[in-house]
């Protein structure tokens, strides 16, 4: 949908029965309606519990708006880490969509050579704080931000404010 690519057919787990084993195959009608049963299968299709979630899952996405809150809790996120993206030399990528968004650590913005120490001071001082925080990238230099789509935007905020004290505090 960022891109406004429109799949012919796509795969989903995991998040679509809200953690219980559950995926499907979604595609057009024109190519669905050629498969025959048996045609093809996973080990996590059909559950009827499974099923039962997933379609709840659906009702609460479209009734509590899922889609807009994900754009709006990303929006503020960006913001805040452009906002200290601005502040902290350390901070050499902000990238993202939507509600999942990073920041890469580097110990120069020209070199990008990546500032694994840093990220791993950065990772203790805020799990100290509460926040706990997600290491990613070929050199876990990456800190990946992706907090639920329910939270509250007060709590949001104080996670990004735990992050930027602990930014300031690898950055002494």
């Amino acid at each position: 949908e960022h891109y406004g690519i429109e799949p012919d057919i796509m795969a989903t787990a995991k998040a679509i029965a809200n953690g219980l084993p559950l995926s499907a195959v979604v595609g057009k009608r024109e190519i669905m309606d050629r498969t025959v049963p048996g045609s093809f299968g996973g080990t996590f299709g059909g559950n009827p519990v499974s099923c039962a979630v997933a379609l709840k899952v659906i009702e609460i996405m479209q009734r509590d708006k899922i889609p807009e809150r994900a754009e709006r809790i990303g929006s503020i996120i960006r913001k805040r880490l452009n906002e200290m993206s601005e502040r902290y030399e350390i901070i050499g990528d902000v990238r993202g969509l939507g509600a999942m968004q990073a920041i890469e650590l580097v110990k120069d913005r020209e070199t990008k050579e990546p500032a694994v120490e840093e990220t791993s001071r950065l990772f203790d001082a805020a799990r100290k704080k509460g926040l706990l925080l997600l290491k990613a990238g070929i050199y876990l230099n990456v800190i990946r931000i992706h907090p639920p789509l329910t939270i509250e935007e007060d709590l949001l905020n104080r996670g990004l404010d735990i992050l930027e004290e602990s930014l300031r505090e690898v950055k002494r």
